[in-house]
């Protein structure tokens, strides 16, 4: 009981090494920060290289992708909709859209 009680009144060990654990730990911290900055950018970088810019064409036909549908039906069903008309394409990327079957006009993003 002495040997619990000697080891325990080292206050002066005690604080250095909490205070050493604290130092570690502050570095693990900021290496998992740069860890995840870095992870961010080249994500960021694979997506650009990934993603294709499409160009419309008012006239043109196209299909327009369903991303809020999370289950499909069945293995060979489509995500998609349509066919639509593009009717306007903006400066900024989106497009105006209507159904060839109920003419119901949208704006979407291109």
């Amino acid at each position: 009981m002495w040997a619990i009680k000697h080891v325990n009144m080292d206050y002066e060990a005690t604080g250095k090494k909490r205070l050493l654990d604290i130092t570690e730990l502050e570095e693990i911290r900021r290496n998992a920060y740069e860890n995840t900055a870095n992870y961010k950018e080249k994500t960021e970088q694979w997506h650009g290289r990934i993603i294709l810019q499409r160009q419309f064409i008012a006239g043109q036909q196209v299909l327009l992708f369903n991303s809020r549908l999370k289950l499909h039906l069945g293995k060979l069903r489509s995500c998609s909709s349509g066919p639509f008309k593009v009717v306007e394409v903006f400066s900024h990327g989106a497009v105006t859209i209507r159904g060839l079957h109920d003419g119901h006009q949208f704006k979407v993003n291109g």
